[in-house]
């Protein structure tokens, strides 16, 4: 069999974490609008993409299908698809850096990519928050991006961190969640106040916090949660005059009535209420929970796990603003307080 000549301009890359039929359909529009693809050039056809490529065909076929809605398609029956629209409005192209996957992380994500809409080709990446992939994705990354949309989470914040961010344009580059002290330049970020905003968070939950005497951060030493989060709720506990403590490992730690736990990770919340129960302790009333960032799910655990929780719905839609009107700001997000039955 005689390879297409299609396939010199379509490529797969196993380390973004865009659908592959999303980055099928992202390169035959990159081949159209460099005019390597002309009207009615025919496409390979969905198998012989399937077995050239080693995926799947309905992969295949979803890509085919969703250029075929956005009118750059055609097909006829039994002859396959071509190019029936070759002047394709040019869009944006974004690189999505994201250090990890959860449920928070897809509200950013689905904000972000439903406010840019058909605006923008979307490639999606995950670090794991692991410093030499972040270089590795960074240094590798060829493609003239318009944009560079970064979460910087690291276990620690090393040199190397700012000096990869500073090797990108600036007036390309925006941050998500966390402003890196050392980045030069004008920039865009979209961040939180992690100190400020865990302070008056609590602050707000105080009449809730006087029926108990202790207050706990569990805070796992190997996290990239920033150190501010400890600052703000020290500040707190002082200022209100509540014991208080840090804990790394909660599945160590005996419980107590009149304490207050607030868990920065869902694992940690998983075994703090599982050892609640286990232990014949009532939430909400012998024991406080506080959880850090809103999900649904958190509406229904135990009728009601109260959290603090950024605005991450905001937070996707500003980033996509701050692209489609080239803006420059530095813009920080809402935080709040949702009471519910677990204080």
């Amino acid at each position: 069999m005689v390879a297409s000549p299609v396939f010199k301009h379509i490529y797969f890359d196993d380390f973004s974490a865009t659908p592959k039929y999303q980055q099928l359909a992202n390169c035959i529009l990159k081949a159209i609008e460099k005019g390597k693809l002309q009207t009615e050039d025919v496409l390979p056809s969905i198998n012989e993409v399937s077995f050239h490529f080693e995926i799947s065909r309905d992969t295949v076929e979803k890509g085919y299908k969703l250029l075929k809605r956005s009118g750059v398609l055609g097909s006829v029956p039994g002859k396959g698809y071509y190019i029936m629209n070759a002047e394709v409005d040019k869009k944006l192209k974004i690189f999505l850096l994201f250090n990890k996957l959860s449920a928070h992380k897809k509200i950013i994500y689905d904000a972000l990519v439903g406010t840019l809409g058909d605006y923008a080709a979307v490639d999606f990446y995950i670090y794991n928050n692991d410093m030499t992939l972040f270089k590795k994705m960074l240094t590798n990354c060829n493609e003239d991006y318009d944009y560079y949309v970064i979460m910087p989470h690291f276990w620690e914040v090393p040199e190397m961190a700012n000096k990869l961010l500073n090797t990108l344009p600036k007036e390309k580059l925006i941050l998500l969640d966390k402003i890196i002290p050392g980045i030069t330049g004008t920039y865009g970020a979209i961040y939180e106040d992690f100190e400020t905003d865990i302070y008056h968070a609590l602050e707000e939950a105080l009449p809730q916090l006087k029926k108990y005497h202790t207050l706990h951060l569990v805070f796992p030493t190997c996290t990239y949660y920033p150190k501010e989060i400890q600052n703000g709720f020290f500040k707190f506990c002082q200022n209100y005059a509540f014991n208080q403590s840090i804990i790394d490992n909660i599945k160590k730690h005996p419980l107590q009535k009149g304490e207050v736990y607030i868990t920065l990770l869902e694992d940690d919340l998983v075994t703090l209420v599982e050892t609640i129960v286990d232990n014949g302790f009532e939430i909400g009333s012998d024991i406080g929970v506080i959880s850090y960032n809103e999900v649904p799910l958190k509406k229904i655990i135990m009728k009601g796990i109260t959290t603090i929780s950024t605005d991450f719905n905001m937070m996707g839609e500003k980033a996509a603003e701050m692209i489609l009107n080239k803006s420059k700001e530095h813009i920080k997000v809402n935080f709040y307080l949702t009471l519910r039955n677990s204080l």
